[in-house]
């Protein structure tokens, strides 16, 4: 069997730092069966090792999930209890690739996500989004841009996160699918 040959345009194997301050680690939950609530965390660390052979790239990255917002301050401290991510006894999920493979619709990458002490497979879609040169890099042996997107889904229920309440006439007050969206940029870290 021949092995699949991938081209990326401009495509650079090096070692990347994602960069927390233009990067977006997004959910998306249903609310109340009727809308979509969305919220972010600001705190996100890891990195991202682009291999010679694309598919040999992997990712490590770990969330502070205090640094959960919503936009609502009620509903983000209500978050951060033990009804929900149980900041303080668990205050970081994180998540370690285990491959990247293409698919009919491009890449995938999967991996291992890690809330609460649960650790379960997590497939993300992965979109190589370039590379470019870094204006403000320090050195001029350093620099250099990465930018990815990822999307994915979880049931929240398979992490512990269970909390919920009945509404009115049936249903329940949140759904248990999470969409996951991720827009990372990072920056390169060595010549």
């Amino acid at each position: 069997m021949e092995a699949e040959v991938v081209e990326i345009p401009g495509y650079l194997a090096a070692t990347w730092a994602i960069d927390p301050a233009h990067s977006y680690v997004g959910f998306v939950v249903r609310h109340l069966m009727i809308a979509k609530v969305r919220g972010h965390f600001t705190g996100v660390e890891g990195t991202i090792t682009t291999a010679a052979e694309p598919l040999g790239s992997s990712v490590t990255a770990a969330i502070d999930l205090a640094s959960v917002s919503t936009g609502n301050a009620q509903r983000d401290a209500h978050l951060r209890s033990a009804d929900f991510l149980e900041v303080e006894k668990f205050p970081t999920m994180s998540y370690r690739s285990t491959a990247i493979r293409l698919d009919g619709r491009g890449h995938v990458m999967d991996g291992e996500l890690t809330l609460k002490d649960v650790t379960r497979p997590v497939s993300l879609r992965l979109e190589v989004n370039g590379f470019g040169p870094d204006p403000f890099a320090a050195e001029p042996f350093r620099g250099g841009r990465a930018g990815f997107t990822a999307t994915g889904e979880i049931n929240r229920m398979d992490f512990g996160v269970s909390y919920n309440g009945l509404i009115p006439g049936g249903g329940m007050a949140l759904g248990e699918k999470v969409d996951i969206v991720l827009e990372i940029e990072a920056a390169r870290t060595g010549a």
